[in-house]
């Protein structure tokens, strides 16, 4: 990484905040975000063949299927996940560990789930090099979230499903965010943030469109 490939890519997340400003309600990234998205080399998160592109604001292919988010849509996420130094996050979509280790710099603990074994072993041995200590990654379903380590503080989900899953409500916090894209592939998918207040009631807002992978594991619920 040269620095100069982190400042503009620094540089093109704030751009896309007030590019979308009007449809987010946030003008720039908070203060703390930009921190933690700095201190993260997203050159260690994408294949050989990708590494040019690493700092470029783009989705770029990590294999198998899936796919490292966008810089702009990482923060905007985690922004809206609105977390304290205290909590304890679920991560629904481990997929190259970007997000997580993002997450990891700004909160106590993170949770992800990844369904595939692969990638989620791979994953897990790249953050325990690189020194993300708090991150556990486990192989599972994330459409059940993960009810041992319920409830929690925040949840986020970095792939489109057809629907907020309920057992993610469920295992929510009152008081926290769920922030997820809801929509099928290759149609339009909108990113939301579901709210739980501190009675257990819940509501949602639409933020912003966006395009994801599937959420694996869906389709097995609906055949159940």
């Amino acid at each position: 990484m040269t620095r100069n490939a982190m400042q503009d890519m620094l540089r093109d997340i704030h751009r896309e905040y007030a590019y979308t400003a009007m449809a987010t309600g946030l003008k720039k990234p908070a203060p703390r975000v930009v921190e933690a998205m700095a201190r993260v080399c997203r050159d260690a998160f994408v294949p050989e063949a990708m590494k040019a592109y690493a700092y470029d604001n783009n989705a770029l292919p990590i294999g198998l299927g899936q796919t490292i988010s966008q810089p702009f849509i990482v923060a905007l996420m985690t922004d809206l996940l609105n977390t304290k130094t205290t909590d304890i996050i679920l991560e629904v979509g481990t997929g190259s560990g970007y997000q997580a280790a993002v997450l990891s710099l700004l909160v106590r603990k993170v949770y992800s789930i990844e369904i595939l074994p692969e990638l989620a072993e791979k994953t897990s041995r790249l953050l325990r090099s690189l020194g993300y200590d708090n991150i556990d990654v486990l192989c599972a379903n994330g459409y059940h979230g993960l009810p041992a380590q319920a409830p929690f503080d925040g949840i986020l989900v970095t792939a489109a499903a057809p629907h907020i899953p309920p057992a993610l409500k469920k295992q929510l916090k009152p008081g926290g965010h769920l922030v997820i894209p809801v929509g099928l592939p290759y149609c339009h998918q909108e990113l939301m943030v579901l709210d739980k207040g501190c009675d257990d009631t819940t509501s949602t807002r639409d933020i912003l469109g966006v395009a994801f992978v599937p959420l694996t594991g869906v389709e097995e619920i609906s055949r159940e």
